[in-house]
């Protein structure tokens, strides 16, 4: 009897065991943290401590060491991760998803997508980082309701959705970013405490993460947000873009949206469109009166976004608003220039006032304001973009960075444009409407996913 009583209860604690797993795992969720040790856990590159502490993963900084990562041994590609975390203020740190090691990639240096987490008055948590790879492909200048969602010194929920090609994080469930890309679509998921140099101050400054789970099966994403959506896949337009109301200007084959600018057709010289890209070819380094435009004029409200790559020492140019009712003498359309320049290279850039020729600026008029690493390696792809608003507001944003604001028909503007070589022109950049523009300066240029929303 009291063996049968036993075996009773044993049997009714194995399918109270048995009961509380199956509602645990009903909806989909797996812990990744147990609460207790960092089993399931590894440790790659710098050397911050990772301990366990109430019930949460604790990484402490320290110093001249590199980027520390503490790394799932498992891969993961489609899920919705969510996590807590808080960080000391002094710190910024990340959480790496799809991310890889591999020997022959800088001597295993951990590299992928970046989920931002920056406790400093920049605010870009939760927007997405390349690690050792590209760089910034989802800064929070292009989302700045996004920035007021993470909270100092406390506890912060970050979700994250990574479904086929499409990253949507969100912090406080706040949507903060929306990426589109297809280069890495699976690895694995880890914890960073970022390097600290030699900075004293920030020495064992700490970052904690609890309440780490994963869900790979049954994936329903959030509701769309209107949040702008950055799409890294050349030529290509998703879904969720085309409801916004984009349309594309170029799908990587045809060009019947362009002509010559002056003519009906397509230059049937020097201009090319071959392998997803439309490029102009090296002249002797003149301009030619060689530009396309858009057969269809735009205004007064849109926002227009492109790619483009330079040359060693290229100049080109992207304008909008152009007004074929100027005399251009032979030369380039007249119109508001969204500068393309190696910086660098081409004497150009020192030329005008205060460097209002360089890249991003509207040329000749207003100088760009943009940090260090917003321009890419001549021969790697820019992504730029053209935002004009229905009050007249105009923004250049270059790799989603905004480096030039102003007001068409402002008082301002006129003064700019008095004091520039447009000064002329009577009514610059004052049409309603007008043709977009890539530029024939001579030099090897080329662009790719053109794609328009009109407002």
């Amino acid at each position: 009897m009291k063996r049968s009583k036993i075996c009773t209860a044993l049997l009714f604690a194995l399918l109270s065991v048995s009961t509380t797993y199956a509602q645990k795992s009903k909806d989909g969720w797996q812990s990744l943290f147990n609460g207790k040790d960092l089993t399931g856990w590894k440790q790659l590159n710098g050397k911050a401590t990772y301990e366990v502490k109430d019930g949460a993963i604790v990484g402490t900084s320290v110093m001249d060491t590199p980027n520390s990562f503490l790394t799932t041994e498992k891969d993961y590609g489609d899920f919705i991760f969510e996590c807590e975390l808080k960080v000391d203020n002094k710190l910024n740190s990340g959480i790496q998803i799809r991310s890889l090691s591999k020997p022959e990639y800088m001597n295993g240096r951990v590299h992928g997508y970046q989920v931002e987490i920056d406790p400093s008055d920049r605010a870009y948590s939760g927007g997405i980082y390349d690690e050792a790879r590209r760089g910034w492909l989802y800064p929070l200048d292009i989302n700045p309701e996004g920035k007021k969602a993470f909270k100092k010194e406390q506890w912060n929920k970050y979700r994250i959705e990574a479904i086929g090609n499409t990253i949507r994080t969100f912090v406080n469930d706040v949507p903060v970013a929306y990426l589109v890309d297809d280069v890495t679509p699976s690895g694995f998921i880890c914890l960073q405490v970022h390097s600290i140099g030699k900075d004293q101050s920030k020495n064992g400054t700490q970052v904690a993460w609890k309440n780490i789970r994963i869900k790979t099966t049954n994936l329903k994403p959030s509701p769309a947000t209107n949040i702008r959506i950055v799409n890294m896949i050349p030529n290509s337009i998703t879904d969720a873009e085309k409801k916004e109301g984009w349309k594309q200007l170029y799908d990587g084959k045809s060009v019947d949206q362009w002509r010559a600018y002056g003519g009906t057709d397509f230059p049937s010289k020097r201009w090319s469109y071959n392998d997803g890209t439309i490029t102009i070819a090296k002249s002797d380094g003149s301009e030619t009166g060689n530009d396309i435009v858009t057969k269809q004029l735009y205004g007064p409200a849109f926002e227009f976004q492109f790619e483009f790559k330079l040359t060693e020492g290229a100049n080109s140019g992207v304008k909008y608003f152009v007004d074929q009712k100027f005399n251009s003498g032979g030369k380039s359309g007249i119109g508001c220039e969204f500068q393309v320049l190696d910086d660098a290279v081409h004497p150009d850039a020192k030329k005008g006032k205060d460097g209002n020729r360089t890249i991003g600026s509207l040329y000749d008029v207003i100088t760009s304001q943009k940090p260090a690493n917003a321009i890419k390696k001549i021969g790697e792809w820019n992504q730029g973009r053209i935002v004009v608003s229905k009050d007249g507001t105009v923004q250049h944003f270059l790799n989603n960075y905004k480096v030039v604001e102003y007001v068409r028909g402002s008082q301002a503007f006129k003064d700019l444009i008095a004091g520039s070589k447009f000064k002329d022109f009577d009514g610059f950049g004052m049409s309603e409407k007008g043709n977009l523009l890539l530029q024939d300066h001579g030099d090897n240029v080329s662009f790719r996913s053109l794609k328009i929303k009109e407002q």
